[in-house]
């Protein structure tokens, strides 16, 4: 890391030895003991839109994460190379909008993950909540360090190289960032409780010993006896010479439970790096027993390494490899180097490719008849840098490369990708774009699986860059390209672009696609009315009326519904046309849900619905508020027999705001022969407190009397009222 002051610049080591480092290939089979750690710190945040920025560093700081020097050679004549333009994106580009920008730190390490109903960006410093058209949640964007801040230590600082991933099958939120920078180093991550990224995590802090672990990457990978979420690091001795890469594996199911001492069954891959762990995509996990994918490329190869962890055993714990999977030629990036190649158009300053790593992410699909990880990285083209990318299956059998491809339509440099695959099987693959004719900007292409093997379409603008990059060469770190749970369909990418010539002075902006052809084949065509549920506000612990949702099954062919689930404080009620396994075409049915709050304020929860339509899952946000009831006591009052004309002596009422808000519009009436003498009531009343009103009793004819104190007021249970009774003698 390089912090730059107002007067000096001193640079400090951020991960990544500055000597070149030459890679003993040594035989990786041999039987290795796993390392098994468990947190040094835990807790419990409380929800994020509660936690206050914590103090931004007022110094700029550079991660200087620079080439692991990896003695790659240059590699040979690129024999997957693509020269040409393809036909045009078959499909239709979305929403775009601007995510965060500079923070006081570079590179962005811009990425983001996509669930139901949120879009969360995860930079250098901050990170950030959206919804789906583009809008930020009340009080984001936060410092990194505010995630963990009720945990303390070196994680409620902003140590940066952050994650967020979306964990699809358990509808939770994982974030992440590098720990102590001093021994013993560590990471931090954070699981959400719930599926409102706004709310609040379990947070975490494993420690690394003297070893730092630099640049840490993870995925989700959900396999059925023993789910993980995986990390590579580059291990560095106490912040100096590297030593390899470790890979983890984290238990999965204790950290979505929210226990203290989730296992970390980690593995070193000795004076190797680059690699990424596979990421699941889709809604099929891997199949059960599946190792955990880690794969790298190397001089005309690609190295993988399966990690099977044992939870419940973690010394059983098994990691073998490498498997060498033959690719086509290619010379690293900037002539073989990986490093700082990319000109701009208007300054000399040229930038960083990280051409000596995958780009982040592995992603992984899971088709049924087949399984398939896709993934880049930057390579030498014909007279610029472009990225080469792979399409490998059968990756637990004997992994082979179904097709790959170089994407050199022209002398742009590209650089910087991600990729992900829809569930028809289309691919996109967004990425940089400069040169010294054009400043840094923002582009993606993609294929469909009718597409010639090894070859993309054309190249789609989503930002035309309007400025250059001074000072530093660090760009990107990575980026991010993933796939809307929502429908399968839509693609989303972030990247970083400048707003402004200079230095620290980057920004970052978000788009979508879809192809036309996803999810086709005239299947079922499922629609939902309507497509979200608010309930009025409701005392906590009432359950309210219920409401209904239609599930209309307007396609040819019958749907076959695996799944209804309804998540937050809402429950499935009794429908008056349930909703079974399956719904003839033309054909509808009813869900009927009822919400009972558990806590006060906004609640949030979805009817999440798992069939075999294009559009699968489909998902309708739940939302209501819960509030305490204001009380009003007694309930009754009776007065003793009175003379009639005679005044008797008050009796006291308590009026008690159990709510966190201020009760307000209070009105005070009584009927009958009862009148208030004096209250300490006024027109609001500040939360959780109480006032006092005193009702006398002055009968004017005999016999039996009665009346009401009735109170009206802003709370839901409004009007409050007391009976009242006396005799008249």
């Amino acid at each position: 890391m390089v912090r730059v002051g107002t007067v000096v610049r001193i640079l400090v080591l951020c991960g990544l030895a500055l000597t070149t480092l030459a890679f003993a290939k040594t035989n990786q089979n041999k039987t290795q003991a796993p390392t098994v750690r468990q947190p040094i710190r835990f807790a419990i945040s409380p929800p994020m839109f509660a936690v206050p920025q914590s103090i931004r560093s007022e110094e700029e700081v550079e991660h200087e994460v620079r080439s692991i020097h990896r003695n790659l050679g240059p590699g040979g004549e690129d024999t997957a190379l693509q020269t040409e333009f393809g036909p045009l994106l078959n499909g239709t580009q979305g929403l775009d909008f601007e995510g965060m920008g500079v923070n006081g730190s570079e590179p962005s390490d811009s990425n983001m993950a996509v669930g139901p109903n949120h879009i969360v960006e995860i930079v250098n410093s901050e990170w950030a909540v959206y919804d789906k058209t583009g809008h930020i949640a009340a009080g984001f964007p936060k410092t990194l360090g505010s995630i963990w801040a009720s945990m303390g230590g070196a994680c409620a600082g902003n140590q940066g190289d952050p994650i967020v991933q979306y964990d699809r099958l358990a509808d939770r939120w994982f974030l992440s960032q590098i720990g102590s920078e001093s021994a013993p180093y560590s990471l931090c991550q954070a699981v959400s409780k719930t599926n409102d990224p706004t709310g609040a995590y379990s947070l975490y802090e494993y420690a690394f010993g003297n070893n730092f672990p630099d640049y840490p990457h993870y995925s989700v990978w959900p396999t059925a006896t023993n789910p993980a979420y995986l990390q590579m690091a580059h291990l560095f001795l106490n912040l100096q010479s590297f030593v390899g890469t470790a890979a983890c594996a984290y238990d999965r199911t204790a950290m979505l439970a929210g226990k203290p001492n989730p296992v970390q069954v980690c593995f070193t891959i000795q004076n190797d790096g680059g690699f990424q762990p596979s990421d699941l995509d889709g809604s099929t996990a891997p199949p059960d027993g599946s190792p955990g994918y880690f794969i790298t490329f190397e001089t005309n190869s690609l190295h993988q390494f399966q990690l099977t962890p044992n939870f419940a055993n973690p010394s059983a714990s098994t990691f073998t490899g490498p498997i060498n999977i033959p690719v086509s030629t290619f010379s690293p990036a900037c002539g073989g180097t990986g490093g700082t190649c990319v000109p701009q158009k208007g300054t000399v300053q040229q930038l960083d490719t990280l051409g000596d790593r995958m780009m982040y992410r592995l992603a992984y699909r899971n088709f049924g008849d087949h399984e398939a990880l896709v993934v880049n990285h930057s390579v030498t083209s014909v007279s610029s840098v472009a990225p080469r990318w792979y399409e490998i299956r059968t990756p637990n059998n004997t992994p082979t490369i179904f097709q790959q491809g170089t994407y050199a339509p022209d002398s742009t440099f590209r650089w910087m990708g991600s990729m992900a695959m829809d569930k028809a099987g289309d691919m996109l693959l967004s990425y940089s774009v400069s040169s010294s004719s054009i400043d840094p900007g923002l582009a993606y292409t993609g294929r469909v699986p009718t597409d010639a093997a090894g070859t993309m379409e054309s190249e789609n603008t989503l930002l035309t860059g309007t400025h250059f990059q001074s000072g530093h060469s660090r760009w990107g770190d990575y980026s991010a390209a993933r796939i809307d749970p929502s429908d399968d369909c839509t693609f989303w990418f972030v990247n970083q672009y400048l707003k402004t010539n200079g230095d620290f002075v980057w920004a970052t902006h978000i788009g979508s696609f879809a192809f036309t052809g996803c999810g086709g084949g005239g299947g079922p065509v499922v629609t939902l009315t309507p497509t979200s549920l608010v309930f009025a506000k409701t005392v906590v612990g009432t359950t309210t009326t219920a409401k209904s949702v239609t599930v209309a099954n307007t396609g040819s062919s019958t749907l076959n519904i695996s799944s209804i689930v309804v998540s937050g404080d809402f429950a499935p009620a009794t429908s008056t046309k349930p909703c079974g396994s399956t719904l003839a075409a033309g054909a509808n049915c009813i869900i009927k849900v009822t919400f009972n709050p558990t806590q006060l304020g906004a609640r949030t929860g979805n009817i999440t619905i798992t069939d075999n339509a294009s559009n699968s899952p489909q998902t309708v946000p739940l939302s209501g508020t819960g509030i305490a009831p204001v009380t009003l006591t007694p309930s009754s009052a009776t007065y003793a027999a009175q003379t009639v004309g005679t005044t008797s002596l008050p009796k006291t009422f308590t009026l008690k705001n159990n709510q966190s808000v201020t009760l307000s519009s209070i009105v005070i009436s009584t009927t009958g022969d009862f009148s208030v003498s004096t209250t300490t009531c006024g027109a609001s009343l500040a939360a959780k407190t109480n006032c006092t009103i005193k009702v006398v009793f002055k009968p004017t004819a005999v016999g039996t009397r009665t009346g009401k104190l009735n109170v009206t007021d802003s709370a839901s249970n409004s009007p409050q009222t007391s009976s009242l009774t006396g005799t008249g003698k």
